[in-house]
């Protein structure tokens, strides 16, 4: 297995043609993320990895599934085979679980609709985009960290440049309970992150979030590429004015 240099990035690209996933473009367009093949110059199997999500492709290598740093991993299988192997390396540290894939349409959002659930915010919050205070407080909490990821953003000159991010802040206060932000970034688009502090959901923060967010991608010609966890994510996704795509597989890895 050899690690791709940053100059060498395009070698893997055809193994991952037709895959909508903003990540991988993040990875190829240079934005973010490493990348591992099994040899660089004519490679069969890569994996590239970003942030939390790690995607598979080409023919199945074992070495390219189990040699990976500990901790929490998301990982995307290229077909049945590479699901396989991944059962048989972890065996009962890898859950199989489903994602929902969000269509990527041209500008389908209506400014009307968006702006209607931003008014609708309680009066105890206020959205503020994420300066560099907020920056680093979300990256300080549990619940709020992927908000500006430090794998992707390490600095926030990085995220000021390429992300964009709004926060809701509580009762006149720079505390942030809920936010939506970029994930990732690749070229004229982001992938957007959603998170409430638990003991702030049901007040339809997220919905006023991101609504926000959607709305200053727009002015920005930016496109807010989003992909859900759970049908609660569908739901919202759909009330702003997404579209469901598919279900796909993925495996929740903990070593």
């Amino acid at each position: 297995m050899e690690r791709i240099p940053k100059d060498k990035r395009k070698q893997i690209a055809w193994l991952f043609d037709g895959w909508e996933e903003t990540l991988i473009w993040s990875y190829l367009q240079g934005y973010m993320g490493e990348a591992w093949a099994d040899q660089v110059n004519e490679p069969a199997s890569a994996r590239i990895i970003v942030g939390d999500f790690c995607f598979l492709a080409g023919e199945p290598r074992e070495e390219l599934v189990r040699e990976r740093q500990e901790g929490f991993l998301l990982m995307i299988p290229g077909d049945e085979r590479w699901e396989t192997l991944i059962e048989k390396v972890y065996q009962e540290k890898a859950k199989k679980v489903e994602r929902y894939a969000i269509k990527k349409e041209p500008w389908v959002f209506d400014r009307k609709r968006l702006e209607a659930y931003i008014s609708q915010l309680p009066p105890e919050y206020e959205l503020v985009m994420i300066d560099e205070v907020l920056y680093h407080q979300v990256q300080m909490e549990e619940w709020s960290k992927d908000l500006c990821p430090c794998s992707q953003f390490p600095a926030y000159e990085e995220y000021g440049k390429y992300g964009i991010g709004v926060a809701a802040v509580w009762n006149g206060t720079e505390v942030v309970v809920s936010g939506a932000s970029s994930y990732g970034v690749y070229d004229h688009g982001i992938e957007v992150e959603i998170d409430t502090r638990r003991d702030h959901r049901r007040k339809g923060l997220a919905l006023a979030c991101a609504s926000r967010l959607i709305l200053e991608c727009m002015d920005r010609d930016l496109y807010p590429s989003w992909d859900a966890q759970n049908m609660e994510s569908v739901r919202l996704a759909e009330k702003l004015g997404y579209h469901f795509d598919k279900a796909y597989v993925t495996y929740e890895i903990v070593v």
